[in-house]
């Protein structure tokens, strides 16, 4: 099950109070005050890692707390720190406040660490207030309380390639042919119900991440289908594929297919419309007139963009497709 967006609560811990102690040696009748401080509360730590792919575990488990520090003890001995609390979500993943809507941190990074709530000093021992005018104070401070808050944790997927195009524009087959991702295929709409991630090989030096964006439908941007879940997985990629369906059993003409996926990019971020798209014709081993192709290629390369056509079951244009995105990313 794919989750990208959940809510949490995180409590940090409570720092240790001061102690109030004196010594009473029998060797030491003048010992004075003696109480050590408290220990400083564990902070909460959420750290980005690749072995995480999902934020499903938070959907079982919602609030985390971590280590009070111990009070403080006789004979000056401070109070242990409280243990951090480490909290592991996906490489991708968007920390905010909850309530003001901040952006606390992005993770982006294998390693990157974010403390989302900070834990309390522990308060100080009366050894601490002596003074030649109070040798003998009995009074000691509390420890602070650690900081909480609800947090969001939204993922956005890193990928070089996003596979974007309507439902059935043959997204799910062409990243099951170029990686060892294997997506659920059949001949219904919103095939993919959750985004791909595949690693596409171009040589033993080269490779790409490619992610299968769920399809879209008009109307995705106000919430419309599976599209606006997931058009954050948009944002992260460098440069899209988009899919158009130019087979005779086609529902949409093609052009239109494409413009309806742009208007609901733009819609719900003009960043979208910005990134560079290469548009892939797809199915054409059921297109019976291929001299469309020459149209439509005629078409987009007029307004800008890059064309391609591909077969992903007949295999035929894939290899052209590989130079390009080779060419892409790795010809600088």
């Amino acid at each position: 099950m794919f989750v990208d967006l959940v809510k949490i609560y995180v409590k940090a811990g409570d720092g240790g109070n001061g102690a109030v102690a004196f010594l009473r040696e029998k060797y030491r009748p003048f010992g004075g005050p003696a109480g050590g401080d408290g220990g400083k509360g564990g902070d909460v730590i959420l750290v980005a890692t690749h072995s995480k792919h999902t934020l499903l575990d938070f959907e079982y488990r919602t609030k985390f707390k971590a280590q009070n520090g111990e009070h403080g003890k006789g004979k000056n001995q401070a109070g242990k720190d409280g243990e951090d609390l480490i909290i592991e979500v996906p490489v991708g993943t968007v920390v905010k406040d909850a309530i003001t809507g901040e952006v606390i941190c992005d993770l982006v990074e294998e390693g990157q660490r974010c403390v989302v709530a900070k834990g309390g000093r522990g308060g100080r021992g009366n050894a601490r207030f002596a003074s030649p005018t109070n040798q003998a104070p009995k009074y000691a401070e509390k420890g602070q309380k650690g900081e909480e808050r609800w947090l969001i944790l939204e993922l956005k997927l890193i990928a070089d390639v996003g596979l974007i195009g309507l439902p059935n524009a043959g997204k799910s087959t062409l990243i099951s042919k170029l990686t060892k991702a294997k997506p659920k295929i059949a001949d219904y709409p919103f095939t993919t119900l959750s985004p791909v991630l595949g690693v596409l090989e171009l040589s033993e030096e080269h490779r790409l991440i490619l992610a299968d964006i769920p399809g879209l439908i008009e109307g995705a941007s106000q919430g419309k289908g599976l599209g606006f879940e997931f058009l954050r997985h948009v944002e992260r990629t460098k440069l899209l594929l988009h899919l158009i369906d130019v087979s005779d059993g086609r529902d949409k003409d093609p052009i239109e297919a494409f413009h309806i996926v742009n208007r609901e990019l733009e819609q719900y971020s003009q960043k979208l419309l910005e990134k560079e798209q290469i548009v892939v014709a797809t199915k054409i081993d059921s297109l019976s007139d291929r001299s469309f192709l020459n149209y439509l290629e005629n078409y987009f390369k007029e307004r800008g963009y890059e064309f391609c056509s591909i077969s992903s079951i007949t295999g035929e244009g894939l290899e052209n497709l590989k130079k390009l995105l080779l060419k892409k990313f790795f010809s600088r």
